[in-house]
């Protein structure tokens, strides 16, 4: 698939589960959902993959799990946390870093190098996101925001290292949809272990809302979301695909706008097109790339 549609997808059902997020908030707590969330997406694609013949065991079960630590577990454990902690917005900034530590991880594990225009492409993201959100950014050195910033840090780190997993499962053979597929039953028996670990009930709300909130999150957020990104990892590279980050909230207000009646202020508009320039910035190959990359006698 192309990687521009592969980047599309990606950044619009995942700028889309914040709703479905909102909607499972209160009934059960939010570990609970979570598990419930990827053990039915792990579910579903297993006996998808089962059902269609595609279903096969991983080249290297090291990384599946490992990606399952960091990608279907340990990592949303950590969001979830600041979630609590610090506004969403503070949280936002926090994940659009998501493309810096691919970075900093390609150049640890890969030895990739980090290239000038992913840290510019990074901090311009960055910047508009603290503009988009400027109005409810009240940092103060409190405990609970730092202990909300330290989560909020450490969850993005986390998601970092499950990218660099995919690309070694990618690099191993193993396709992002089945290391997703692994990988979520893997997560899911983590998650429950940890929630009968700290005692809590797992009940299923009956509310046709949580449901279908369950199902969209388990479907598209999951199953499709994170199947696309992984693939987008495995095509352009884990810097580039992490930019995607700095979009997911731009998608997130724009939605806001049609059913909260959000207000879009200067300030807020003024962000918003850094993070488009951003984008612009990362993908966009300079002149000298693109006439190399053109094949002889093209015009």
């Amino acid at each position: 698939m192309n990687s521009t549609l592969l980047f599309l997808i990606t950044v619009f059902i995942w700028g889309t589960s914040w709703i479905g997020i909102a909607l499972q908030i209160g009934p059960v707590p939010v570990g609970v959902s979570v598990l419930y969330r990827i053990a039915l997406a792990a579910v579903l694609l297993l006996l998808g993959l089962a059902a269609m013949g595609r279903l096969k065991r991983p080249a290297q079960w090291r990384f599946v799990t490992l990606q399952a630590l960091c990608l279907f577990s340990l990592n949303f454990i950590a969001l979830y946390n600041a979630a609590v902690l610090i506004p969403s917005g503070l949280l936002s900034v926090v994940f659009s870093l998501a493309s810096i530590f691919n970075a900093l991880n390609a150049r640890l594990f890969f030895g990739e190098r980090i290239t000038t225009r992913v840290l510019l492409a990074g901090g311009i993201g960055v910047t508009g996101l603290v503009l988009l959100f400027w109005e409810g950014l009240a940092i103060s050195f409190e405990p609970d925001t730092l202990r909300g910033l330290g989560w909020a840090a450490l969850g993005t780190m986390i998601f970092s290292w499950g990218n660099m997993a995919s690309r070694r499962n990618s690099a191993a053979g193993t396709p992002p949809i089945i290391a997703n597929a692994w990988g979520m039953g893997i997560g899911a028996l983590v998650l429950l272990g940890l929630a009968l670990a700290t005692g809590q009930t797992l009940t299923l709300p009956q509310s046709p809302v949580y449901l279908a909130a369950l199902l969209y999150l388990a479907v598209f957020a999951s199953v499709i979301g994170f199947t696309t990104y992984l693939m987008l990892v495995s095509q352009i590279g884990s810097a580039q695909a992490g930019y995607a980050t700095v979009m997911f909230p731009i998608v997130a207000l724009a939605v806001s706008t049609v059913f909260e009646g959000y207000v879009w202020t200067p300030t807020a508009m003024l962000g918003a097109g850094l993070a488009l320039l951003g984008n612009v910035v990362m993908f966009t190959q300079p002149r000298r790339k693109r006439a190399a990359a053109a094949p002889p006698g093209a015009a």
